[in-house]
């Protein structure tokens, strides 16, 4: 798994113009969570998430490893990965898309907000997305952090009827990058 992320992020790499135009981390963390009051939590998090920027173009993209979310429970983790998501037959959630108006040289230790227009792809479906992120520079690292809810109708994910009172179709997304 983890040589077909360093072989997925090198292939990302491929389409950025210059190397020094561009930053990256693979240990990303992305944390989804499906809770709904008065029932368990489903909140998962991936802490090998990779992601690359253009610094010069503002292109922008991530890969997730469906099967790197780890859940607290690991029966809730087996369904999610079996049942829900398929991840056998879809290993990873891609992303690609450009930050608007970036310009890395006017990036302070202040988060300064952006959005982010691009697609995700997921469960076999892609779905065009703009999110706010806030971005800031601290030395040699540019920090990426966003929220955002994604619908699982939008990506043909089926909840069994039994469940589908103790999970929310409407997920939070929360991420974290620091790119070097």
């Amino acid at each position: 798994m983890k040589n077909t992320l360093i072989t997925f992020v090198l292939i990302l790499m491929s389409h950025f113009a210059i190397a020094q135009d561009k930053i990256l981390t693979k240990t990303g963390q992305i944390i989804f969570e499906a809770s709904v009051p008065s029932f368990e939590e489903v909140k998962a998090t991936n802490k090998l998430s990779a992601c690359v920027l253009n610094t010069k173009t503002g292109d922008i993209a991530s890969v997730a490893m469906i099967k790197s979310f780890k859940f607290k429970s690991s029966l809730m983790q087996e369904h999610f990965n079996e049942n829900y998501i398929e991840s056998d037959k879809y290993p990873k959630a891609i992303f690609k898309g450009k930050i608007e108006n970036f310009d890395a040289s006017k990036l302070t230790s202040q988060k300064q907000e952006f959005i982010i227009n691009g697609t995700i792809e997921l469960h076999g479906k892609s779905k065009n997305i703009s999110v706010v992120a806030k971005i800031s520079k601290n030395e040699n690292t540019t920090n990426i952090v966003s929220n955002f809810t994604l619908n699982t109708d939008d990506f043909n994910i089926d909840l069994p009827f039994l469940i589908s009172s103790k999970v929310s179709k409407k997920v939070q997304v929360n991420l974290d990058y620091k790119l070097l």
